[in-house]
């Protein structure tokens, strides 16, 4: 099958079109969609939160030649590649060895169903929430109703459901949650607090968060949970690998780097 037709199908679900409309409506950057193109027949894929050495390694040895990531590839523009520089090194590994990358970022984070939405449904989320940052098919950022728990008990749940051992919290543990705002990845900044104040939310959870972020969040009356960037979104990017993988017509498999959970 060619790289192509294996794109289009995942674009029909989680369209590109999104993250160049999140961008254009809320700034930022983004390189999504097909990233490295080897020219070969696609005779499996693995999914992968990011091009990583293990996710290289885990593709050779299952004789697959597309890596489908979450994270770009190539983020920014790069002006040459070079086997010391660790993001030459991968993109000269997979090229090498036939790999072709499908990268799919915000679009994949603003779709239904996607990572950002699927953290809300982690944390204790039932009912589907309305994104704070909202495009025409989808958004990103939510706050929404939990049932009722202490914060060291929500954070456990977190951190049980999205199967990591690392997390930070900020605020006592025994204070109550009844409302939660989420932002997958490292997507808390000035609006991210007020919003989360706004909807009327105890605790905001995200990753990567700058101090002067926690600092407006706590002296705003917010509790604040700190995730991995891997673990806030691994666990939304497995559901769309899970949904996928009948759907695209080769052998597909997931690789987790568990180090980074």
């Amino acid at each position: 099958m060619k790289l192509r037709e294996i794109y289009d199908k995942i674009d029909a679900l989680y369209p590109k079109r999104l993250s160049d409309d999140y961008v254009a409506a809320f700034g930022g950057h983004d390189n999504s969609g097909i990233l490295v193109d080897a020219g070969k027949e696609i005779g499996g894929a693995v999914f992968s939160l990011d091009l990583s050495q293990g996710a290289i390694t885990s593709a050779i040895e299952r004789g697959a030649n597309l890596i489908v990531t979450h994270h770009p590839a190539i983020f920014f523009p790069i002006s040459g590649l070079r086997a010391e520089d660790p993001t030459g090194a991968r993109l000269l590994r997979a090229v090498e060895n036939g790999i072709g990358v499908i990268s799919m970022h915000l679009n994949m984070d603003c779709a239904p169903g996607g990572i950002d939405e699927s953290l809300a449904f982690a944390l204790g989320c039932e009912e589907a929430a309305e994104p704070n940052e909202k495009i025409e098919g989808g958004g990103y950022g939510r706050v929404f109703a939990v049932k009722e728990q202490p914060f060291a008990a929500f954070a456990e749940n977190a951190k049980r459901v999205l199967g990591t051992r690392r997390a930070f919290l900020y605020g006592g543990p025994e204070d109550k949650i009844t409302r939660a705002a989420s932002f997958c990845g490292a997507g808390v900044d000035g609006g991210a607090v007020s919003a989360a104040v706004r909807g009327g939310a105890q605790v905001i959870v995200s990753a990567d968060i700058k101090h002067n972020y926690i600092c407006d969040a706590l002296e705003s009356g917010l509790k604040v949970l700190q995730l991995t960037h891997y673990a806030s979104e691994n666990y939304g990017f497995k559901k769309i690998y899970q949904h996928l993988k009948d759907k695209l017509g080769v052998p597909c498999s997931y690789h987790e780097d568990g180090f980074m959970l």
